[in-house]
């Protein structure tokens, strides 16, 4: 029996179904405490005064911390952050104290009790006025950070990135046509309908927290930093979560609670608002991109040459990393050995910005992509066949020089072709009616994982992996898919153990579709691990040779003898009796890549692990009169490796163009002189179920080398494409240029009327 390649239902579907899923907002400790904080109203001031005595005094209040109740500071690549301001405030909305109270009114009481006192600095609110050569520095003390690694940074540039290979000028000089644009892209909002949410406590001088998270092992370290522990006194226990999108990655409200809990000698929960969500969740940031191609008359692309400025916000959080992969994207998908890029990350007076699904990328494609029709158009060739002909091919060299293996551009190409044929679509386009097309090629996450498995006297087994599920399906249906497909069981027969810190093995976190692809090889290295001492105790039980044998409907039997046969339970007893329990491991860490070291600087992300492929087709209707966009058509070809569960990464896809809908022709977090004009879902355009329109998949299956069965990442590709499609879409049914997002009625009118 094999289970790969089955739509098997989620494990977790009834409970979430019939509301008996214990979400982080829904645990509580006994005899808890409410926690609240106070945040700065101003995005750039010191604090002049900061007195809780009065706040002290209110009834019910057991804890209040300050910067002076913290050990450390803390941050995934700078460590730059403090967990509440300490003289100083960067952004709208950072923590400056925080209370526990026996009940949240008296918290609220207490916290408006504070007296504070601040007087206002000049605000660097947007990228242009923190690269000004006259521009207040954020971080006067920005070289004392430390750094892991370190990354080229100086004043209000968090980092700077660089990549150079081959002669730019000469190429430009020798180009028949040389292509331009400049694009931008809006912050963008997670959004998730869970908002940050934890319960701490101290006990026997640890901590142990359940959190809403997506890398508990991420926030124990972080949490650890900054309460100046060993990261073994912390204990991060995840519940049920309701969506994360990358933006329940970093630590945020984890050490606050547990401090709080220290010192109150109780339980503590604190819980965001909607606001607070929006003042301090780390959207994805936005940014501004500029490229300028060489061609030549035939189309070859002589040359790339492109800048990215993107808006750190206050803190660097992990975006120092995630702008390693600016050269990777931007100057991606498309052939050419002579490439001239940078990016700069900006501090600026604005919320920290962090990871979002599809981290850059999703504004990288979007204008490279844009990029692309443009020079299509200029040189008077055919969109896709211009496309084609320049997209990378098997052997081909990315950006940092890694030869890329597996290479499926072709193969999406022809699926999209076989499923809307590109050249009935644009020769039967209609007035103010437009085809889009926008491909990607897509990083799978290579964090390190690890899982246990535990063949029970039953026959079932037990899997203990700390890889979350946040609503993908991946440790709910893949993993149970790939333990059951190696141990000849039902799924429904592997048990998945809440995920916990103090248990699992490290995990690198559920982002970046790294789920199946690392935690899902290590839980098939301990699935083999089991397998290969069942066969060893079974051999003997049955008197027979290893090779002869197969493990299928919970049994083991003899191959061409379905009458010798002896069931797993038994197998387990006999081993435990003899052997003693049967237990498997397998930890798993993807290999340095290898790149061309000296033609980029500054970045920790220099090539693809398990590189998946992509191409996105939207066909859309534009009134002219109003500006709106109507998706007609949406068509997707993306490459899985090897479909696990083909209606899993069908549920993954539509989540994600949805989101990419959103992105392309909505929300846009807005800000004015750093301070947050969106206050909540009233303000904050989402896409709704009335926007969605069917989505046509195909499924590509080119396997990678490394993942278990050749899986590949899924979850976070399919909101990177969008963007790029719907916006050629809407250029071509415009015939304008359109060169930001979102593609709001009034953007699109604008575009209209030049």
């Amino acid at each position: 029996m094999t289970a790969i390649g089955d739509s098997v239902p989620r494990q977790d579907a009834e409970a979430k179904i019939r509301g008996a899923a214990i979400y982080g907002i829904d645990f509580e400790e006994p005899h808890y405490l409410h926690g609240k904080i106070l945040r700065s109203p101003l995005p750039a001031a010191c604090i002049t005064r900061l007195d809780t005595s009065k706040a002290e005094q209110i009834p019910g209040v057991h804890a209040i911390i300050t910067a002076k109740d913290v050990p450390g500071k803390w941050g995934f690549a700078t460590v730059d952050q403090p967990l509440l301001a300490d003289g100083v405030v960067r952004y709208e909305g950072e923590p400056i104290a925080a209370i526990a109270a026996e009940s949240w009114n008296q918290a609220r009481a207490a916290m408006k009790a504070i007296e504070l006192e601040l007087e206002p600095l000049e605000v660097v609110g947007t990228m242009d006025e923190a690269l000004a050569p006259d521009a207040r520095v954020i971080h006067p003390d920005w070289e004392s950070y430390d750094m892991r690694p370190s990354f080229p940074r100086e004043g209000n540039v968090a980092t700077a990135i660089a990549l150079e290979r081959g002669d730019a000028d000469a190429a430009f000089a020798a180009a028949d046509f040389i292509v331009e644009g400049e694009y931008e892209a809006p912050r963008h909002h997670q959004a998730s309908i869970e908002p940050r949410v934890c319960s701490a406590r101290h006990e026997n001088g640890k901590y142990v927290i359940h959190t809403s998270t997506q890398a508990p092992f991420g926030v124990r370290d972080g949490a650890a930093g900054y309460l100046g522990v060993r990261t073994s006194d912390v204990r991060i226990v995840v519940p049920t979560v309701g969506g994360g999108f990358g933006g329940k990655l970093l630590p945020t409200l984890e050490p606050i609670a547990a401090l709080l809990a220290r010192k109150a000698n109780r339980p503590v929960k604190l819980v965001n608002t909607r606001r607070e969500e929006f003042l301090s969740g780390c959207p994805r940031e936005n940014a501004r991109i500029r490229i300028r191609s060489a061609v030549s008359k035939d189309g070859e692309i002589l040359a790339h040459e492109s800048e990215v400025i993107m808006d750190n916000g206050a803190y660097g959080g992990e975006q120092p990393v995630v702008a390693g992969l600016s050269p990777l994207i931007v100057c991606s998908n498309y052939r050419t050995d002579v490439i001239r890029h940078t990016t700069k990350l900006v501090y600026t007076n604005t919320p920290p910005t962090g990871p979002f699904r599809g981290v850059l990328a999703t504004y990288a494609v979007f204008a490279v992509e844009r990029h692309a029709d443009e020079i299509a158009n200029a040189i008077g060739m055919d969109r896709m066949e211009f496309r084609r002909m320049n997209l990378y091919r098997e052997g081909d060299k990315c950006a940092t020089g890694q030869v890329l293996e597996g290479v499926a551009f072709k193969e999406t190409l022809d699926q999209i072709e076989g499923m809307a044929p590109w050249k009935e679509l644009t020769a039967s386009r209609k007035p103010f009616r437009g085809v889009g097309v926008a491909c990607a090629l897509w990083n799978t996450n290579s964090a390190p994982g690890g899982s246990t498995i535990k063949l029970n006297e039953d026959g079932t087994a037990s899997l203990t992996t700390a890889a979350t599920e946040i609503g993908s399906g991946a440790v709910t249906q893949g993993l149970p898919q790939i333990v059951a497909a190696e141990l000849g069981i039902s799924v429904d027969d592997v048990h998945v153990s809440a995920t916990d810190t103090s248990l699992g093995l490290f995990d690198g976190g559920a982002q970046g579709g790294r789920t199946t692809f690392m935690a899902g090889t290590a839980t098939h290295q301990a699935a083999v691990d089991v397998r290969e001492q069942i066969l060893d105790v079974a051999s003997g039980m049955l008197e027979a040779d290893r090779g002869d044998l197969e493990l299928r409907d919970g049994s083991v039997l003899v191959s061409g003898a379905p009458d010798r046969k002896v069931g797993l339970a038994k197998v387990a007893r006999t081993a435990q009796a003899t052997n003693g329990p049967m237990v498997g491991s397998g930890s798993h860490a993807h290999g340095p890549i290898e790149f061309e070291a000296g033609c980029v600087t500054g970045s920790v992300i220099n090539g693809f692990t398990g590189a998946s492929y992509h191409t996105h087709l939207a066909e859309v209707e534009v009134d002219p009169d109003t500006g709106q966009v109507t998706i007609l058509r949406y068509v997707v070809s993306q490459d899985v490796g090897t479909a696990i569960n083909p209606k899993a990464i069908e549920g993954q896809v539509d989540g994600g163009v949805l989101q990419g809908i959103g992105y392309a022709l909505f929300e846009d977090l807005r800000l004015e002189e750093g301070v947050c004009v969106d206050w909540g879902f009233g303000t904050y355009r989402l896409p709704t179920a009335a926007d969605m329109p069917e989505i046509e998949l195909g499924l590509v299956e080119v396997p990678d080398p490394v993942g278990a069965y050749g899986v590949k990442g899924v979850a976070e590709a399919p909101i990177i494409p969008v963007a790029g499609a719907i916006a050629n879409a809407v250029a071509d049914a415009i015939g304008k240029p359109v060169s930001s997002i979102p593609l709001t009625p009034f953007a699109v009118l604008e575009a209209i009327n030049g």
